[in-house]
């Protein structure tokens, strides 16, 4: 039996691996696109909720805008791209359209091109009627709400576009969502500041929790 040779072979130094991106972002495109680690956001909409809004998350839809030609669109012709291709709905290509612009460095966070923004929706378990009347008839809206505005456009059922006192944009959006639950989402616009974004957040999360608890008593 050949004895082994006293002379070891030394084994080559394992390559280095390459440096994955951080924990806390998923990365389309070499862009960060959005957070996770439960609070991943983009255009304050989490990688979760868009994907259930719309059926596809950040990433893919940043690509498919790139495709689309959409980094020298404006703000618009995204959102009418979004609505006449995938069906999007106004608000949901809203939000998309923003998403987008914040990833690819055309507007900071929370920031649209007449000003900063911000938006909150809940989901409640009555028809969209009743959430629709909710903010139309002016007794009951006073029941939850009561900041008086301008109604600029009504759409029975489906959206308001109000002017807020101090002259910002109020977007309404009533959505169903099978029998007897519809969504009520609300975006604000034309902000003058992004410290007035938390404020508004914060101020219609609490309004449209008191709407839910006084429809769904």
């Amino acid at each position: 039996m050949a004895k082994k040779s006293g002379t070891t072979a030394t084994k080559s130094a394992p390559k280095p691996k390459k440096a994955a991106p951080p924990a806390d972002k998923v990365v389309a495109n070499g862009d960060a696109v959005a957070e996770v680690k439960g609070v991943d956001k983009t255009a304050g909409i989490t990688e979760e909720a868009v994907k259930k809004g719309t059926g596809r998350g950040w990433e893919d839809w940043c690509r498919i805008l790139d495709d689309a030609g959409a980094e020298v669109m404006t703000h618009h012709e995204i959102a009418v791209f979004l609505t006449e291709r995938d069906g999007l709905s106004a608000w949901w290509a809203q939000m998309v359209t923003v998403g987008y612009e914040q990833a690819r460095g055309r507007r900071e966070p929370n920031q649209a091109a007449t000003g900063y923004q911000t938006s909150a929706s809940r989901v409640i378990e009555v028809p969209v009627s009743r959430a629709y009347r909710a903010w139309a008839d002016t007794r009951t809206r006073k029941r939850w709400l009561m900041t008086p505005f301008t109604v600029r456009v009504a759409n029975r059922d489906k959206n308001l576009r109000v002017t807020w006192p101090d002259q910002t944009f109020v977007d309404v959006y009533f959505t169903p969502k099978g029998e007897g639950k519809c969504q009520v989402a609300v975006q604000q616009r034309k902000l003058k500041a992004s410290s007035d974004v938390a404020k508004a957040k914060k101020f219609w999360a609490d309004h449209l929790e008191q709407l839910r608890a006084l429809l769904e008593e």
